[in-house]
C-alpha cells in the first residue's frame, strides 16, 4: 500500500487493525523467550499498546509513518515526549520509548543501534507482496546476524479476500528471509472470529507467531 493509503486511515480514523489490548501472543510468549536484551524495535508500530507493554521491560524503538499515530500514542499513555527533527524523520522520545516518524524504508541504522530484538505484529501483513520483499530487505539491512524477530502473521485463502492484512505463509517467510531459522511458537484459529476489529468472510483464518533468527 502506498503511504497515502495509511495516512488516510489515520486521518479518517479507519483503524480496524488497532487492538484495544496488548496482543495476547506477545503477553504469553515474551516471558518464555527469556530475552537478555536492552532494546526492542517495533516496525510500523502505529499507536499499539504493545509498545507500552514492551517498555515495561526494555527500551523500545518504533518506526511509524503517521504523525497522528505518534502523537496519539503518547497522549493516550499520558506521556510528554521530547520532539526533535532528525533528517527526514521526527523523533518522539521519552526515557523508555522513541518513535521515529517517517518512511520506514529510509530509516537510518542509528535508529535501531541499541535494539537486539524485533517485534512485528502488523507490519509485514500490512504490505502487498512486492513491498513485503522490500520490507524484508530493509529489515535485514538494519540488523546483524543472530538478531531475533517475533513476527505475528495471518493466513487465509488469498482468493477469498483482498488485503490488508495480507495472508503470509511460512513458505513465504522462508523466501523473504532465506538464510533465517524460522520456528512456529504458537497458532490460533480465528476462523469466524475476525482479526483485530475486523471480521473477514473467509473460510479459514489462522494467526501464527513465528520466531525468526537472522543468519
Amino acid at each position: 500500500m502506498q503511504p497515502e493509503f495509511w495516512q488516510a486511515c489515520w486521518e479518517n480514523n479507519h483503524l480496524g487493525f488497532q487492538l484495544d489490548n496488548v496482543h495476547p501472543m506477545l503477553e504469553n510468549l515474551l516471558p518464555k523467550l527469556d530475552l537478555a536484551i536492552k532494546g526492542v524495535f517495533v516496525p510500523l508500530c502505529g499507536k499499539s499498546l504493545d509498545l507500552a507493554f514492551l517498555a515495561k521491560h526494555y527500551k523500545v524503538v518504533g518506526a511509524e509513518l503517521s504523525d497522528i499515530a505518534c502523537r496519539d500514542f503518547f497522549a493516550e499513555q499520558q506521556l510528554s515526549p521530547l520532539i526533535t527533527a532528525d533528517g527526514g524523520f521526527t523523533r518522539y522520545e521519552t526515557e523508555q520509548i522513541c518513535l521515529w516518524n517517517g518512511d520506514y524504508f529510509n530509516l537510518p541504522q542509528q535508529a535501531v543501534a541499541q535494539c537486539q530484538f524485533i517485534y512485528d505484529r502488523a507490519a509485514l501483513v500490512a504490505l502487498p507482496l512486492m513491498m513485503r520483499k522490500q520490507y524484508a530487505e530493509k529489515t535485514l539491512s538494519l540488523f546483524k546476524s543472530r538478531t531475533r524477530m517475533l513476527l505475528i502473521a495471518v493466513e487465509y485463502p488469498e482468493h477469498e479476500k483482498e488485503g490488508p492484512p495480507f495472508s503470509v505463509s511460512q513458505s513465504e517467510l522462508a523466501d523473504l528471509f532465506p538464510l533465517a531459522d524460522i520456528k512456529i511458537l504458537a497458532q490460533v484459529d480465528l476462523t469466524g472470529c475476525g482479526f483485530a476489529k475486523r471480521r473477514f468472510a473467509v473460510s479459514k483464518l489462522i494467526e501464527t507467531a513465528y520466531l525468526i533468527t537472522f543468519n
